[in-house]
């Protein structure tokens, strides 16, 4: 396999072009990278800002290039020696007109070529959620009309800007008593037309339309729609029923991503829907034009083990693949599964193990608890949010599952006897009780890990106050390993791998997309593959974590900011300063909430903002604000505010506690919108002098993350992964944010700029970190063996400020690595303004090199040093110029 030494991820559209790319592609060379990460860019829905909507697998996006485009930026790439990647999207497409398979499955519903190709319940009609009412109210108001569009070459309902082709065997109905040529004409094309020859049917309706007078046959489809009894009529004959988008939850009959009515799930598992959707990516790798695959939300899948194998037999062993994939705490990617590794998540929280104050995060925690009102049970907090979700967003998911239980109780005498309600039940809790986002059973039954698995979910429920019934939740055990009769193999086939697409969608709706934005004591933990509140063990456990990281996927990707991430890299490490000292920020935050209490409105469901969002509002502001803003810089405030009050009204939505996405409560977002318009108008100007002060110190405890992260991430197990920009200073919020175009002149530039590793200003502004990566990235590609292969060498400190040094080693048979960088560090700077610490803060600190670093020379990468250290290497001259060392053996 082909394994990168780094990766530059780029998001096309929103003004990223190939060509624009291909312009980049020296910069990137520069920079030292040695992959292009693209986003999808396959043609998407129009308007798509993210290309994850895919209309048509098998054609490269128009709006960004098309194949010539791509074929520009490929030889690009490659005159410069660089690989590609591509995100491919395998488990759903847009549920739009625009994708040719999905409307054919509309307009001739089963009987269509590509029925199958779609993950759709076909025992009743395809429902199509995208009415503002049902379909009689719209047809009564007057909003749905008959129309012949002449771009498709159909008759469709119309509503709006949307068409939605009638089935062509319902033509006569709609056309009945229409007296005109062209109507007969239409009909007899349609009595002749089948779904194997539609695109020369949809032909010949193009020409009708175009050369026949129009105008008889317009008026009278216009007259038939003011008849809402013969619409309604003409709609319960489709294939299709046009529907209310809020019954989406409760009434859908396809499978969709998350709560995505608008992306319907591919049946990849078969082998010819998996070739004709992955037929142009194939050609790409076998082509030589792309390196590596990095697959989107594989825990979607049917079956995600089968699917990786068919894939890797497509593209052959050369081609990188990684997954997103979101492991829990102490879960692991399964090992047969023929990949590099993930898309880097839980690195991410494995960073917060070296970088959170594990002796301050209870108190912060508990300070917040404070504020809020409550005592603090995330577990408890999780499982609500889980069971709205269960009882609203996913009930129809939920049913049909319930159903699908029922039917096969109802086929085994032991279990016949089980109730619906307390099937139900089991099932719920069971649901809820899930902590990982999916098992990985197969038509067989569930593996030995995952049945061990299940049967800990299984003490846990019955260990409820309330438990489910015992016969219930039995049952759906059994289903779930493959404990039923022969004739109902296949009903518990379909309903594990219904139960293992629930669960994943579950958890991340529950955790990633309601508990944190509700539960705020440090947002920066509030990260996708984390946790809101964690144990954090610290320094032991980020080591045991590298360590497992190197034994088990060194060429994952090692990412700190995605176009998924809650909020840039820089900003999270600002924020991990920030709690280590929870009673200087909760001062603060009273004193705060005490100069803006004005502000607060006092409406009829409480206060707006309550407290603990006016906790989320100022700890937000801390992560997100500008280095170098000051208090009275209009214009600058004025970008914060129109990036801050779209971050917050997506917050409060997401919390689902006071408004949310399906009913906005708008007087209680405007209040909260208000507020932090408060904060950054003229009228709060000493509050903001008084918040920058306060900021100082946290802001270069903050750089100082920064760079400590940045050190791990190039040099620790895994593929170094840039996200566009983040080589930059980042202090994105959650997305749309982090998906705007960076300022790449800026940064290329950046590359020309004089960097002094002692001028604290070059660690605030990003100057230093973009520096580091472009010099750690030319070692990467100059000694690939060591970074990849390099053994993961724990390193201890010890002396007055051992807690604030991280320290390890990557060692070969002949190259060894040693990085040692400062942690925990807002402490020592208090005081000190904007000044870094002087090398007699390091006073007696030393770090002790292991045998396996022994006998060896170094070479200091910053300063040029030569260094033959023995046992033990003094901090205090290591940090003389600068609080950071990289040393590489000589």
């Amino acid at each position: 396999m082909t394994i990168p030494t780094s990766t530059y991820r780029i998001q096309f559209r929103n003004g990223m072009t190939f060509d624009r790319a291909a312009a980049l592609v020296p910069y990137l060379k520069r920079l030292g990278i040695s992959h292009l990460y693209a986003s999808p860019i396959f043609t998407a829905a129009a308007g798509s800002t993210h290309g994850y909507d895919v209309a048509d697998a098998n054609e490269i996006d128009p709006t960004i290039g098309g194949r010539e485009g791509f074929d520009r930026l490929s030889d690009a790439l490659k005159q410069h020696g660089i690989g590609l990647i591509l995100d491919i999207v395998p488990n759903h497409m847009a549920a739009s007109l625009e994708n040719r398979w999905w409307r054919s499955v509309v307009e001739w519903g089963e009987d269509s070529r590509f029925s199958h190709f779609f993950d759709a319940d076909w025992t009743r009609r395809l429902t199509l959620p995208f009415l503002g009412e049902d379909f009689e109210a719209v047809a009564g108001k007057g909003d749905m009309a008959l129309c012949l569009d002449p771009d498709a070459g159909c008759l469709a309902f119309c509503y709006f800007d949307s068409r939605y082709p009638l089935s062509p065997a319902t033509y006569a109905l709609a056309l009945d008593g229409i007296d005109h040529p062209l109507a007969e004409r239409i009909r007899q094309a349609a009595a002749l037309a089948t779904p194997e020859d539609e695109d020369d049917f949809h032909a010949e309706m193009k020409q009708l339309a175009a050369t026949e007078d129009r105008a008889g046959i317009d008026a009278a489809l216009a007259e038939m729609a003011g008849n809402p009894a013969r619409l309604k009529v003409l709609h319960d004959a489709q294939p299709y029923r046009l529907m209310n988008w809020r019954d989406a939850p409760n009434d859908l009959s396809y499978r969709r991503f998350f709560e995505i009515t608008g992306l319907a799930g591919l049946r990849v598992e078969t082998e010819e829907v998996f070739s004709e959707s992955h037929r142009l990516t194939i050609e790409l790798v076998l082509s030589g034009q792309v390196d590596g695959l990095r697959i989107d939300h594989v825990d979607g899948l049917a079956d995600p083990r089968g699917y990786l194998a068919r894939l890797r037999e497509a593209v052959g062993p050369d081609c990188y693949l990684v997954v997103e994939k979101i492991l829990a705490r102490n879960e692991r990617l399964p090992s047969d599964w023929p990949v590099a590794g993930t898309t880097g998540y839980e690195f991410i929280a494995a960073l917060s193990e070296a970088l959170v104050d594990r002796e301050a995060l209870p108190r912060l925690n508990a300070l917040y608890g404070e504020v809020a009102g409550r005592t603090l049970d995330p577990q408890a907090e999780l499982r609500e949010a889980k069971a709205r979700m269960v009882d609203v967003n996913f009930a129809g998911e939920f049913a049909r599952l319930a159903r699908l239980a029922g039917e096969i109780a109802a086929g085994h005498d032991d279990a016949g006897r089980i109730e619906e309600t307390a099937l139900k039940t089991a099932l719920r809790d069971l649901l809820l009780a899930f902590p990982i986002y999916r098992t990985y059973g197969s038509d067989m039954g569930l593996e030995p890990a995952d049945r061990h698995r299940l049967t800990e979910i299984l003490e846990s429920v019955r260990a409820l106050p309330s438990p489910p019934q015992p016969q219930a939740l039995g049952f759906l055990a059994r289903i779930l390993v493959g404990d039923v009769t022969g004739s109902e193999d296949a009903r518990a086939a379909e309903f594990r791998t219904r139960f293992q697409q629930l669960t994943g969608p579950l958890m991340a709706k529950s955790l990633e997309d309601t508990l944190f934005f509700r539960l705020n004591p440090m947002i920066g933990l509030n990260e996708v593959g984390g946790e809101p509140m964690p144990e954090i063990g610290g320094l032991p456990e980020f080591h045991r974590l590298m360590a497992r990281r190197f034994e088990e996927q060194p060429a994952g990707l090692s990412a700190t900011s995605t176009h998924d991430t809650k909020r840039g890299e820089d900003a999270r490490a600002r924020l991990y300063a920030l709690g280590e000292a929870p009673e200087l920020w909760s001062g603060a935050l009273s004193r705060w909430r005490h100069m803006n209490r004005a502000a607060v409105q006092a409406l009829p469901t409480g206060p707006a903002p309550e407290p603990e969002v006016e906790w989320l509002i100022y700890q937000a502001l801390a992560g997100v604000w500008p280095q170098d803003l000051t208090a009275e810089d209009v214009d600058g405030l004025q970008r914060l505010e129109e990036r801050f009050v779209a971050y917050l009204e997506k917050a409060m939505r997401e919390a689902k506690l006071r408004t949310g996405w399906d009913q906005p409560d708008e007087a209680y977002e405007a209040a909260v919108t208000d507020y932090a318009r408060q904060l950054l108008s003229p009228d709060a100007v000493d509050f903001r002098r008084d918040f920058i002060a306060f900021l100082s110190p946290v802001l270069l405890a903050g750089a100082i993350n920064g760079i400590t992260q940045t050190l791990i991430k190039l040099c620790a197990p895994g593929i170094a992964d840039i996200y566009q920009g983040s080589e930059g200073l980042d202090l994105s919020l959650v997305d749309p944010d982090n998906r705007r175009p960076p300022d790449f002149e800026a940064l290329i530039a950046g590359l020309d700029c004089t960097c002094d590793p002692a001028d604290p200003q070059a660690w605030l502004d990003g100057r230093l970190k973009q520096r580091l990566i472009q010099h750690l990235l030319a070692h990467r590609g100059r000694r690939p063996d060591l970074f990849a292969k390099g053994e993961y060498v724990p390193l201890a400190a010890s002396g007055e400020r051992a807690r604030q040094i991280l320290a390890f080693g990557r060692r070969t048979a002949d190259q060894s690595l040693l990085v040692i960088a400062p942690r925990l560090m807002l402490g020592v700077l208090e005081g000190r303004g904007d000044r870094l610490p002087p090398p007699d803060a390091w006073r007696d600190t030393a770090v002790h090199l292991t045998e396996r670093f022994g006998g060896r020379r170094f070479r200091d990468l910053v300063s040029d040093d030569i260094l033959d250290p023995g046992a033990e290497l003094e901090v205090r001259s290591l940090f003389a110029t600068r609080p950071f060392a990289i040393l590489l053996s000589t």
